[in-house]
């Protein structure tokens, strides 16, 4: 192409723009934001994964209807769902957990591995060989995938978990006791090490190579390499070798899936990343300094797991808000409202469960994801720089912003409150959004000439949130 003129590579740039993102169009798996990277691509759309989910055992546990499941989080609007692959499973009473889907009964746990006709498997059943695949296994395992990329929920698979103590040991399939390749002859706290657990890093590469194998063409899939490894002695050279493992398996492949870590509870700065992850998780990450501390990596911050205070909806209705509107992208409440029997999320817990989750809370995180989805969100970053007004202890304020053009505030506390923002000259449309009932105040234009505004804020119970748009 020969350029003669500004105007002939005034064209040119434009086409080899729409060029690209024709390109980028055709790879509409889950991948990160060629605009922001802070945030998601799914289906050639900008997204946020926001969900309230069961607790990890929807394919390992036979007893599990995931389609009702999957159906639950559908008709709320929540995109996302987490789970494990069957090298963990936890006994009954772990936790004080009641009802735990990590938890099969006797004969209904089932994993990667092939049972043996040998008897003596410490969960119940026979023996596993780890020589061998399960067929049933693989065939639960795609379909639950199959059928939650057909409601447009993402799912993050944590290939492996730590033992927090024997009791998981004790039924792990890669104990030796457990199973007949007389593999795994080991502590538990070298199981996820380089050096003193090698007989076991062979199973492990055939493990991930295997799946990353069998869900090539799924394009709903975040590989997480282990949940919580800063428990139990796993090594982050050990997570790292996993990592570069997915990485190589899927050098080939057209479009090649996401990893994620999981680095620590509540916040811990990142240094020196694998160049593989995309996705850095944590747990419990409340207030979100997690994302403000690592927000330089330019990559996808998560909370993919809350718990461990009290019950109540509110709690974790206001954890999900503020780590969104703290710029993060991965919202996910671990919901102990989905139980065998009960996989429609109406289960009525103990109070010494470990957590939360509802059918109320799940439609409140729907109005969280609606707000987000109404931003144009790739254009903002986390900034209360417009927002003059100091606040008391008793109320407190996170927000994202685009100057000048859109700005989403999230106020949160007991004590109502007058809320002053710094803004340019121009028209703007202001909404209030309660994000106890989802409902709406009427939108209000604000012809502003330019600096300081005060807005009333309408009374709430613990928290609101506020969209202004240039109009």
């Amino acid at each position: 192409m020969v350029l003669r003129n500004k105007c002939s590579w005034t064209v040119a740039v434009a086409i080899l723009s729409i060029m690209s993102e024709s390109a980028l169009c055709q790879n509409r798996s889950i991948a990160l934001n060629v605009k922001n990277s802070h945030y998601f691509t799914y289906e050639g759309k900008p997204t946020v994964l926001i969900t309230s989910g069961e607790h990890y055992g929807a394919v390992l546990n036979l007893d599990f209807d995931y389609i009702t499941y999957l159906n639950e989080l559908k008709s709320k609007r929540l995109n996302l769902t987490r789970t494990f692959t069957g090298a963990y499973v936890e006994p009954a009473g772990a936790f004080s957990i009641s009802n735990n889907t990590l938890a099969p009964v006797s004969g209904r746990f089932i994993c990667p591995w092939k049972r043996s006709s040998i008897p003596g498997y410490n969960g119940g059943g026979n023996k596993f060989d780890l020589s061998k695949w399960d067929d049933a296994y693989f065939a639960r395992l795609t379909d639950f995938v199959a059928q939650a990329q057909k409601r447009g929920i993402i799912i993050e698979l944590a290939f492996f978990c730590p033992f927090y103590d024997e009791s998981q040991w004790k039924i792990s399939p890669m104990n030796a006791v457990n199973n007949i390749n007389a593999i795994g002859s080991m502590a538990s706290k070298f199981v996820y090490t380089l050096d003193k657990g090698a007989d076991l890093l062979s199973v492990q590469k055939d493990l991930v190579q295997k799946i990353v194998h069998e869900l090539k063409d799924y394009k709903n899939l975040i590989y997480e390499i282990c949940n919580e490894p800063y428990f139990g002695g796993v090594s982050l050279e050990w997570q790292y070798h996993i990592a570069d493992i997915i990485r190589e398996t899927e050098k080939d492949f057209k479009n090649p899936h996401l990893i994620s870590q999981n680095i620590a509870n509540n916040t811990q700065k990142i240094k020196d990343p694998h160049a593989a992850v995309s996705v850095f998780n944590f747990h419990y990450a409340t207030p979100p300094v997690a994302v403000a501390e690592n927000y330089n990596l330019n990559k996808v911050i998560g909370d993919n797991e809350t718990g461990f205070k009290g019950n109540a909806d509110e709690t974790y209705r206001m954890q999900g808000w503020l780590f969104i509107m703290a710029g993060g992208a991965l919202y996910n409440n671990l919901d102990y409202s989905f139980t065998i029997e009960k996989e429609d999320g109406t289960y009525q817990y103990p109070a010494t469960q470990p957590g939360g989750g509802s059918v109320t809370l799940r439609e409140q995180l729907s109005y969280l994801k609606h707000f987000i989805d109404d931003l144009d969100f790739v254009n903002m970053h986390p900034d209360v720089s417009f927002i003059t007004e100091k606040f008391s202890k008793d109320a407190q304020v996170q927000a994202l912003a685009e100057p000048g053009n859109q700005y989403g505030v999230y106020i949160y506390g007991e004590k109502k409150v007058d809320l002053e923002l710094d803004l340019p000259a121009g028209s703007y449309k202001i909404e209030w959004t309660n994000t106890i009932t989802g409902l709406k105040d009427k939108a209000k234009i604000l012809k502003h000439a330019g600096g300081q505004v005060n807005l009333m804020v309408p009374n709430y119970n613990k928290d609101i949130a506020l969209s202004v748009k240039r109009i």
